[in-house]
């Protein structure tokens, strides 16, 4: 039905001269609409009543493509569509398939953008725009381009910056960080200069605490007030954009200047006014060096020792005296390489899934969100395996196998398969209790975490 409608708006706009004149004003070429799928909704109350014989069908409504108009002032109840004379950017989602639409007027009427409503297909806090588009890209540039409008992703792809993707006209979530680290390892957020910019970026700093590991690294980018990424890049070249993104701030630092917003730092009461704001968000990370080394720039900055900073915060120095864990125990797979035993529920998970990829698809966005930040190298698998699936779809465990050799996490993937002394047939049962039984221990790890900060 989505799809339908997405054709629908690709005539329309070759039919239309005011929004292809629209389009080439904007500096977009033919070949950069046709990539995005761009389209047109024409002017009228139901014109996808030619489209679509049966207007009432309820799942125009649950697809948000027509609203139900109550009668008031006169006017009769009835369907009407929901996107009017507006360029049509069609949302799809990681698998390809349209899920939604964004609008645009094409004067300057408010609102200048409309989204489909929340469906259950289409999440604005869960989706990013052009992230289908864009995943060639962010392996080929290795950083995901995170820019506030769907012409400011179209735009940068015609300018070679076809690893830009955008928020739905909402601020940046977990879950839209958490969705982009399953593609890649390293995120720019790009901000205008003025104040609403620093706002979303202070949103977005707050949405990626939580998924900011030793391995991944958050930027962020802020242009002049006067520029968008598409009016920088026309301006001032690729080049020179490429050098701001060179030169945005990381996590780190960001989240040190956040802290120290409106704190005179040099008087005590504006640091420690910095440091009260910077708790909660340094709480926020991961465990990891790069939390401690956070801990350390906030010290600094605070001109505190930092074991002084740790007392006062109530943080625990018992983490650093424990010794490391013994090396889990080994035995020679039928390969010859080493064998890491399946003792936690997620190696059962991984050691199923990579026998069986085909179940991926048939489990539940939850579970995805899930498996993709567990702690370790088992997310940066299941991320991986998520990839594998979009790209490639369905493949044997042998062929999947051939891929590993190059992952710092490979070797411990391959003995969880290879392993095992008989070959046993994974069951689906088997996969759905072996995520239940993770999903509990992640719940309870972090309950404990909860009540150790208290």
């Amino acid at each position: 039905m989505l799809a339908r409608a997405a054709d629908f708006y690709r005539a329309q706009l070759k039919a239309s001269p005011r929004a292809i004149d629209y389009l080439k004003h904007r500096g977009l070429t033919g070949a950069i609409a046709a990539r995005f799928g761009l389209g047109f909704a024409p002017p009228g109350w139901k014109t996808l009543a030619g489209v679509f014989p049966n207007y009432d069908d309820p799942l125009l409504e649950e697809a948000g493509l027509v609203r139900q108009r109550e009668a008031e002032d006169g006017a009769e109840a009835g369907r009407y569509d929901w996107f009017r004379e507006r360029i049509m950017f069609p949302i799809r989602g990681v698998d390809g398939h349209v899920i939604g639409f964004g609008g645009r007027v094409l004067d300057d009427s408010k609102p200048k953008y409309m989204n489909s409503p929340e469906t259950p297909v289409f999440s604005k806090g869960r989706e990013l725009y052009g992230l289908f588009e864009a995943r060639q890209a962010l392996r080929d540039k290795g950083y995901a381009l995170v820019v506030e409008g769907y012409m400011d992703v179209v735009a940068l792809a015609q300018s070679g910056f076809a690893n830009a993707v955008a928020t739905l006209g909402t601020a940046c979530t977990a879950e839209h960080v958490q969705k982009l680290f399953r593609f890649t390892d390293s995120v720019v957020f790009s901000f205008d200069g003025d104040a609403a910019g620093r706002r979303a970026a202070a949103r977005a700093l707050e949405a990626s605490l939580p998924h900011a590991t030793d391995l991944r690294t958050v930027r962020f980018l802020f242009l002049p007030p006067e520029h968008d990424p598409d009016s920088y890049v026309r301006e001032l070249g690729p080049a020179a954009f490429e050098q701001q993104v060179a030169q945005a701030v990381p996590l780190s630092r960001q989240l040190v200047e956040q802290a120290a917003d409106e704190a005179d730092l040099s008087a005590a009461e504006g640091r420690a006014r910095m440091l009260a704001q910077a708790k909660s968000l340094w709480m926020a990370l991961p465990e990891g060096v790069l939390r401690q080394q956070v801990l350390q720039d906030l010290a600094q900055k605070a001109q505190l020792p930092v074991d002084d900073l740790r007392q006062s915060w109530g943080l625990s120095d018992d983490a650093r005296r424990k010794p490391a864990a013994p090396p889990r125990p080994q035995t020679p797979s039928r390969r010859g390489g080493p064998r890491v035993a399946a003792r936690l529920p997620q190696d059962q998970v991984a050691r199923i899934l990579l026998q069986r990829c085909e179940w991926w698809g048939s489990l539940s966005s939850e579970v995805h969100d899930l498996l993709a930040q567990l702690p370790g190298w088992h997310a940066e698998l299941f991320r991986w395996l998520e990839g594998w699936c979009v790209e490639h779809g369905h493949a044997e465990w042998p062929e999947l196998r051939e891929h590993l050799d190059d992952r710092a996490w490979g070797e411990q993937a391959k003995a969880l398969v290879d392993g095992a002394e008989v070959p046993i047939e994974p069951l689906h049962e088997d996969l759905l209790t072996a995520i239940e039984q993770t999903r509990r221990a992640e719940s309870l790890k972090q309950h404990m975490q909860v009540l150790g900060r208290r």
